[in-house]
């Protein structure tokens, strides 16, 4: 029987996973290592200065949210702050990100993980950071996806000489990281060893600490010795909900993803008996309409994080549904890891350092978030958050346990395009019966601020007439890491199937 199942964005980050469920690990000790590669192999997208969501379901018991998510500063802001705008180049469109150390919001990804690992894991943390250290001083190989994102927010990357020198082809410091450079992080590698032996001491009260507080200090940010004394793991009921028979399982409040899938679903639920073929006009327009209203009610006042709940009330799925009926006959630096184990157990977690602050955090080879500066993060405006509070966040792992017996894992990159992502993938597996692999491949949309992006592989007819319905349109000429990276796995008895989103450089692999 296999040992079990892995998909991430790299192919050293499902290595790392699998040769850990290969040594008798579980699936939470695989994620766990998976993480530490992918700060290697994934630099823009994972980091130790981020934070993140593991969602985990032990067997047969009720998933369990684990969230270590970045936090407010108790700072609201100063009179001089190192926080400034760049613009990400995604090919086809751009996005603004805001950077410098006031960017910078409380970390909490060495905190979760090692409460996962107290809580869930079997093998010594010194175990599964292995593999990563090893990739670190042996040198990767820069691929053709890692490469393109190094250019997508190439306006980071050349910031400051720390962050180029870090980040800079071999023979050219003015050059950034290209397809066939080998990488050799070994700062990040020793950075790793000690934070194995010292445990997430070092980062919240040791050495680590105390260059955050430094850098903040001297240069413009907001963070203090309390904000990182204080930060803890906070551990979350799953948020539970069905979609026609299946039973889905995400990200709740305070986090926002999760419960906007949730909403989403409903409405497309109770908006018509039977799913609409895919790919045809009038299931498009559904989709694109249900996106539309969930963006309308997430930037309600009405709706900030202590209301979330409410959005999933009866009163107001109906009236928003209606919406639906009326109108149904006319980059971000995140990434996922998924995981199912021989034991049936189930770890999704996501990740995410927004871009990075722009900024190297001293001699440690760690780019601390610049989460304070994510429009995404941040709809009612920058410096507008309380303080010493949880941020929102759009990254929603999510399990879903479909009416046939099957067992997903899923979850996506991709700042707000996340939750369309993942409910289209939902809705491929659930409505139209697809397998896992097209059900994350097949062509995307997202409706955002009245503007329909939409990838090019559908139908040309139907694209025609969905550009008549949607005059506002931007059509892309072929998948992009912009509509996310849904990596997902199953689990159907005996039988285990992976999909690697290659809009993300995604990887699956059965380990046996």
């Amino acid at each position: 029987m296999a040992k079990g199942i892995i998909a991430a964005g790299h192919e050293l980050t499902v290595q790392a996973a699998e040769m850990v469920l290969a040594d008798g690990g579980n699936a939470f000790d695989a994620a766990i290592a998976a993480f530490y590669a992918a700060c290697v192999a994934e630099p823009v997208l994972a980091s130790p200065g981020g934070g993140g969501f593991m969602l985990a379901k032990c067997g047969n018991t009720r998933p369990v949210l684990y969230d270590f998510f970045v936090q407010t500063p108790t700072c609201l802001g100063k009179p001089e702050m190192d926080f400034f705008p760049i613009v990400a180049d995604f090919g086809e469109t751009q996005q603004e990100f805001h950077i410098g150390h006031a960017s910078v919001a409380v970390p909490g990804v060495m905190r979760g993980l090692f409460n996962v690992h107290k809580d869930l894991a079997s093998m010594p943390m010194q175990e599964l950071v292995r593999p990563a250290i090893d990739f670190a001083r042996q040198g990767i190989r820069i691929n053709s996806f890692q490469a393109f994102i190094f250019d997508v927010v190439k306006p980071i990357f050349v910031h400051s000489e720390s962050v180029k020198n870090n980040f800079s082809g071999k023979n050219n410091r003015d050059v950034l990281l290209v397809e066939g450079d080998v990488f050799q992080p070994s700062k990040m590698a020793n950075t790793l060893e000690a934070i194995a032996h010292e445990t997430e001491r070092l980062f919240y009260e040791g050495e680590i600490a105390t260059d955050i507080i430094k850098a903040s200090i001297e240069s413009g940010g907001l963070l203090s010795k309390n904000d990182l004394l204080s930060y803890q793991c906070i551990k979350r009921k799953a948020l539970g909900f069905s979609y026609r028979n299946s039973q889905l399982f995400t990200n709740p409040p305070p986090s926002s993803g999760g419960i906007l899938i949730a909403f989403a679903l409903k409405l497309l639920e109770s908006s018509g008996a039977e799913p609409d073929a895919f790919g045809s006009v009038a299931s498009l327009i559904k989709i694109a309409r249900a996106m539309d209203l969930t963006q309308k009610v997430r930037v309600d006042q009405a709706f900030k994080n202590e209301n979330l709940h409410a959005l999933l009330d009866r009163e107001l799925l109906d009236k928003y549904a209606a919406q639906i009926k009326d109108h149904a006959q006319s980059y971000r630096g995140t990434t996922h890891i998924s995981i199912i184990d021989k034991q049936g157990n189930m770890a999704g977690l996501s990740l995410s350092n927004g871009e990075g602050c722009g900024y190297m955090l001293s001699d440690t080879g760690i780019m601390l978030n610049n989460m304070l500066g994510e429009q995404d993060l941040n709809p009612h405006g920058f410096f507008q958050w309380e303080t010493s509070q949880r941020m929102t966040s759009m990254m929603a792992p999510s399990l879903m346990l479909l009416d046939d017996g099957r067992h997903v894992v899923t979850g996506s990159g991709g700042s707000n395009r996340i939750r369309s992502a993942l409910l289209q993938v939902i809705i491929n597996l659930i409505d139209h019966g697809m397998p896992l692999d097209e059900a994350v491949m097949s062509p995307r949309l997202h409706m955002e601020d009245g503007l329909l992006n939409i990838e090019s592989q559908f139908d040309a007819g139907v694209i025609e007439e969905i550009k008549a319905e949607f005059s506002n349109h931007q059509i892309w000429s072929k998948p992009n890491l912009f509509f996310g990276g849904a990596h997902s796995v199953m689990q159907d008895g005996e039988n285990y199937y992976g999909a690697g989103d290659g809009r993300r450089g995604g990887i699956s692999k059965l380990v046996v």
